[in-house]
């Protein structure tokens, strides 16, 4: 089981102990693409929608699922987060809507916010789903990736994709 860390000598898992490293800036960004239909793309910019405006529940919905990531991820270390920031923007695909949903979150600590940024973003894509539902059941939750990391021992990451 080596090169794990979350294993520990009998190979089961374990919460690393992040105390003996370094307590740094550090930031995460990551996305998440829902692919909607023009129905509901026309539903939500002329306010359509009976449960009201999808993206501003859906701001919220990140904001909270950042701040409880280690409640939902086994070995996630519980942070104090400075900052979770979650932008919106549509692209037209032909046919139909792309939603690109982008979470940054922002800490001073031991240990990253890769798994916070992941976590709000799918969150508010989940919710977005939720939100949308009864206008366009056939919303598809498309890739969710890390796009960048700063700071922390391995140093910063972009994704070779983007």
């Amino acid at each position: 089981m080596t090169g794990f860390s979350h294993y520990n000598n009998q190979g089961r898992a374990q919460m690393v102990n992040v105390s003996a490293k370094e307590e740094t800036a550090r930031t995460a960004t990551a996305q998440s693409r829902v692919r909607l239909s023009k129905t509901l793309y026309d539903a939500i910019h002329a306010q359509e929608l009976k449960k009201g405006d999808p993206l501003s529940v859906a701001q919220i919905a990140g904001i909270m699922a950042a701040k409880k990531t280690a409640e939902w991820i086994p070995m996630c270390h519980p942070i104090t987060i400075q900052g979770t920031d979650l932008q919106f923007s549509y692209e037209e695909t032909g046919d139909d809507y792309m939603l690109l949903i982008e979470a940054t979150v922002t800490v001073k600590s031991n240990t990253g916010v890769e798994m916070e940024a992941l976590t709000a973003v799918s969150a508010a894509a989940l919710t977005f789903y939720d939100m949308c539902k009864a206008v366009d059941k056939s919303m598809v939750i498309e890739e969710t990736l890390l796009v960048e990391k700063t700071g922390g021992k391995n140093g910063d990451f972009r994704h070779p994709r983007l």
